[in-house]
């Protein structure tokens, strides 16, 4: 090869490789002190560590797209070829990988907008439990037999989801049936009792006692506490138990589903 072709190459094509090289390793040096920078900011640091995570190796990717492409146009490389292999190879994963960006996507809302969180108990669509842990792709549930239910972040996003814990109090409703002949003040008197034999019931709001409904065979009466979240279930079935054995001392009747027949 002749001399003066090298050379003639290295002023040319020589210059434009060496920046490209150079656009490249700075560009990668730059990309790693910036993305060690953000972490250590108070700002990410106060994020969820899922989300955080998933920002940083975010930004990550995209500033490393960028400045291929810049070091890739500085050695000569036409754009228009690589953008659009980048665009078609982007819509091929996006296709075969659907349903799992959807709950990667749904993940990540759930982690930033935080209707639920580890800990709390909720209800997702048919389904009862105490949150486990909320992952990039799936939510873990628990529910009182210790069955761990995984649920995809991307219908958790597109379902009514009832949150138990967050308001840190809620309300007990028990109902009692009784006949129609039972003296009413009576029913009144010995449901309202109960709610001062359990501690765990607030005064504030007040327990109440009200005639729900008056049924075909019974008279339905509904007490009414509230209690600290967490105490739920232990006063719902105590104040089961205890109206159950309050109406059998006052000699009030809890009558089964009748029906009265005249033949003419």
């Amino acid at each position: 090869m002749n001399m003066d072709a090298v050379f003639s190459f290295l002023l040319t094509e020589g210059v434009s490789l060496l920046r490209g090289i150079l656009i490249l390793v700075v560009g990668l040096f730059v990309i790693h002190w910036l993305n060690r920078l953000l972490a250590k900011s108070g700002r990410m640091g106060r994020l969820e560590p899922s989300v955080k995570s998933f920002i940083l190796n975010l930004i990550r990717l995209v500033l490393t797209v960028i400045v291929v492409l810049t070091a890739a146009g500085a050695m000569g490389v036409p754009l228009t070829s690589i953008v659009t292999l980048f665009a078609s190879a982007g819509v091929a994963v996006s296709l075969a990988m659907q349903g799992a960006l959807g709950n990667l996507v749904g993940g990540l809302t759930l982690l930033i907008l935080k209707p639920i969180q580890a800990g709390e108990f909720v209800k997702i669509g048919d389904y009862e439990g105490t949150v486990r842990s909320i992952g990039a792709f799936y939510t873990e549930l628990v529910t009182f037999d210790n069955r761990r239910i995984s649920l995809p972040n991307g219908t958790l996003t597109n379902t009514a989801v009832v949150n138990y814990s967050r308001e840190g109090t809620r309300r007990v409703d028990v109902t009692y049936s009784v006949s129609y002949g039972t003296d009413t003040d009576l029913v009144y008197d010995t449901l309202k009792g109960l709610a001062s034999e359990n501690g765990a019931v607030l005064t504030d709001p007040a327990p109440s006692v009200v005639l729900q409904t008056c049924a075909d065979s019974s008279v339905n009466f509904t007490v009414r506490v509230w209690v600290r979240a967490e105490d739920y279930w232990s006063v719902y079935y105590w104040l089961m138990d205890a109206g159950k054995r309050a109406l059998d001392r006052a000699g009030i009747e809890i009558p089964f589903p009748q029906m009265d027949v005249h033949i003419r």
